[in-house]
Protein backbone atom coordinates (compact mmCIF):
# COMPACT_ATOMS: atom_id res chain seq x y z
CA UNK A 1 0.00 0.00 0.00
CA UNK A 2 1.47 3.33 -1.03
CA UNK A 3 0.80 6.18 1.33
CA UNK A 4 0.61 9.67 -0.09
CA UNK A 5 2.92 12.10 1.58
CA UNK A 6 1.24 14.95 3.32
CA UNK A 7 2.60 18.33 2.32
CA UNK A 8 4.57 20.17 4.98
CA UNK A 9 2.58 22.77 6.88
CA UNK A 10 2.74 26.23 5.39
CA UNK A 11 4.72 28.68 7.47
CA UNK A 12 4.06 32.24 6.46
CA UNK A 13 4.52 35.20 8.71
CA UNK A 14 2.21 38.18 8.87
CA UNK A 15 4.96 40.38 7.44
CA UNK A 16 5.53 38.04 4.49
CA UNK A 17 1.78 37.93 3.80
CA UNK A 18 1.49 41.71 3.99
CA UNK A 19 4.47 42.08 1.65
CA UNK A 20 2.95 39.66 -0.86
CA UNK A 21 -0.38 41.52 -0.77
CA UNK A 22 1.37 44.87 -1.19
CA UNK A 23 3.24 43.59 -4.25
CA UNK A 24 -0.09 42.27 -5.53
CA UNK A 25 -1.67 45.71 -5.19
CA UNK A 26 1.31 47.21 -6.99
CA UNK A 27 1.08 44.55 -9.69
CA UNK A 28 4.75 43.60 -9.95
CA UNK A 29 6.22 40.36 -8.62
CA UNK A 30 9.16 38.16 -9.57
CA UNK A 31 8.10 34.66 -10.56
CA UNK A 32 10.48 33.06 -8.05
CA UNK A 33 9.03 35.11 -5.19
CA UNK A 34 5.52 34.32 -6.39
CA UNK A 35 6.25 30.58 -6.37
CA UNK A 36 7.75 30.85 -2.88
CA UNK A 37 4.65 32.70 -1.66
CA UNK A 38 2.41 29.98 -3.06
CA UNK A 39 4.42 27.38 -1.18
CA UNK A 40 4.50 29.21 2.15
CA UNK A 41 1.37 31.37 2.49
CA UNK A 42 -2.13 30.17 3.23
CA UNK A 43 -4.93 31.53 1.08
CA UNK A 44 -7.02 32.49 4.12
CA UNK A 45 -4.26 34.76 5.43
CA UNK A 46 -3.76 36.35 2.02
CA UNK A 47 -7.49 37.07 1.66
CA UNK A 48 -7.72 38.48 5.20
CA UNK A 49 -4.71 40.76 4.76
CA UNK A 50 -5.97 41.76 1.31
CA UNK A 51 -9.36 42.80 2.70
CA UNK A 52 -7.74 44.82 5.49
CA UNK A 53 -5.41 46.49 2.96
CA UNK A 54 -8.34 47.33 0.67
CA UNK A 55 -10.29 48.88 3.55
CA UNK A 56 -7.26 50.91 4.62
CA UNK A 57 -6.75 52.06 1.02
CA UNK A 58 -10.39 53.22 0.71
CA UNK A 59 -10.31 54.98 4.10
CA UNK A 60 -7.06 56.67 3.09
CA UNK A 61 -8.60 57.89 -0.15
CA UNK A 62 -11.66 59.23 1.67
CA UNK A 63 -9.47 61.09 4.17
CA UNK A 64 -7.34 62.50 1.36
CA UNK A 65 -10.40 63.78 -0.49
CA UNK A 66 -11.83 65.33 2.67
CA UNK A 67 -8.50 67.04 3.33
CA UNK A 68 -8.25 68.42 -0.21
CA UNK A 69 -11.89 69.56 -0.43
CA UNK A 70 -12.08 71.04 3.09
CA UNK A 71 -12.46 74.83 3.21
Amino acid sequence: MIMAETPPPKKGSLWRTAKAVAWGFFGVRKNSDYQEDIAKLTPLHVVAVGLVAAVLFVVGLILLVKFVVAP
